[in-house]
């Protein structure tokens, strides 16, 4: 039902009622009698929840970066059922691509630690990820190797900060480019490969045999191959 108005108009913006006559007609002076005289005010109660923030009406100029979070658990790396420290592994790729390798231990990081010993192979205390390397069912004895020290920090590399260098300097700073390796992981090194070779020149023909790279030759097929 449509509403119709207490003040009709005669024309257009004016009312058929004065102003005086509508506040008769409307009962106010009975509602300002009550409350003594003074119209009542209600007090505006403040609201619990912030207001709501109109989006903007254009998109920003620049992408705005949002940070993504990562909501799932970490979980440790399953190690293959074939690795076990003691075992000789083969690399398949990266810098040491077909040398063999003694698995140590697993790593926090699901990475694997090995060593050559890097005065065989060449190969010195460096992290693997299993999934590049082939169990071989030899086996190295490691009883007395003390591998506590070795995590992931351990082989984090230290960032340092660059300096804007002169012409002069620059020539001179690509000579020393090749930073030697700190004496204290040389020692390291050397007090795992001493324990290493004792056992290594315990057995015949090992030490051979973690020299040698391993290569496929014509007419060899992996797939009948046993490590």
């Amino acid at each position: 039902m449509a509403k119709t108005s207490r003040n009709p108009d005669l024309i257009r913006g004016v009312g058929k009622y004065s102003r005086s006559q509508m506040y008769h007609k409307r009962g106010l002076w009975a509602i300002k009698a009550k409350n003594g005289g003074v119209f009542p005010r209600h007090d505006v109660q403040p609201k619990s929840e912030p207001p709501a923030v109109k989006p903007p009406k254009f998109y920003p100029a620049d992408d705005v970066k949002k940070p993504l979070f990562n909501k799932r658990k970490p979980r440790p790396t399953k190690l293959r059922a074939s690795i076990t420290p003691r075992t000789v592994l083969i690399i398949l790729t990266g810098r040491f691509k077909g040398k063999r390798v003694v698995f140590l231990k697993q790593l926090p990081s699901g990475l694997l630690l090995v060593t050559g010993p890097f005065k065989i192979n060449g190969v010195p205390l460096r992290r693997v990820n299993q999934a590049y390397v082939i169990a071989t069912s030899t086996k190295v004895n490691i009883d007395g190797v003390n591998v506590e020290k070795f995590d992931d920090k351990y082989f984090a590399k230290e960032v340092e900060k660059k300096k804007k260098k002169g012409e002069g300097e620059f020539f001179e700073a690509e000579k020393d480019d090749k930073k030697s390796l700190p004496q204290g992981k040389k020692d390291d090194q050397q007090a795992v490969d001493a324990i290493l070779l004792k056992s290594i020149e315990c057995v015949p023909d090992l030490k051979t045999y973690l020299s040698a790279r391993f290569s496929l030759m014509s007419g060899m097929k992996p797939n009948e191959l046993v490590f």
